[in-house]
């Protein structure tokens, strides 16, 4: 019975594993694009000012940092994004220019980029666009990086291999 037992256990782990390598190969035969590609970097270039947009976007960012798609290419993802225009009004803290409801919608987008943020996902904020949009440093979201110019950052994520995603 011993002997039984391990054959059968040991068909078990073998078809176990041969379906994973068909889930696999049928994840990543669905993008032509990512057939050879070893690792995924990619900085967001996020621009839209509209609170309800901006929330919906960063959820279709998360949700595709997290697609077994991407982690079957790199099982973690470097995913960096970077807030220019008028987005910066939507992460700060001060929201007095916001209808209430636009306010509960930033509420959500701050616990969006939180959760974001945990999972590993790198923020940064363009404060020349902040000066011209009256967003002051101090009331920026405390899990994004303030730099000076989101552009210079652009052009040396892509400098160093990212592929540089529009989010207008």
């Amino acid at each position: 019975m011993g002997t039984r037992a391990r054959t059968i256990g040991l068909i078990l782990f073998f078809s176990v594993y041969l379906l994973g390598g068909t889930v696999t190969d049928v994840f990543s035969a669905e993008y032509d694009a990512l057939k050879g590609v070893k690792s995924i970097k990619a900085v967001f270039d996020v621009r839209t000012g509209k609170s309800e947009s901006a929330v919906g976007l960063l959820q279709l960012i998360h949700n595709t940092f997290k697609d077994k798609s991407i982690r079957i290419v790199t099982e973690k993802p470097d995913f960096v994004i970077v807030f220019i225009g008028p987005a910066v009004r939507l992460v700060s803290n001060d929201r007095d220019s916001f209808s209430s409801e636009e306010q509960k919608t930033l509420d959500a987008l701050a616990d969006t980029i939180k959760a974001m943020s945990k999972e590993g996902i790198k923020f940064e904020i363009c404060m020349v666009a902040a000066k011209v949009f009256g967003v002051k440093a101090s009331s920026i979201l405390p899990e994004i990086k303030q730099v000076h110019n989101g552009w210079i950052s652009l052009i040396g994520y892509q400098a160093k291999g990212y592929s540089l995603v529009p989010v207008y």
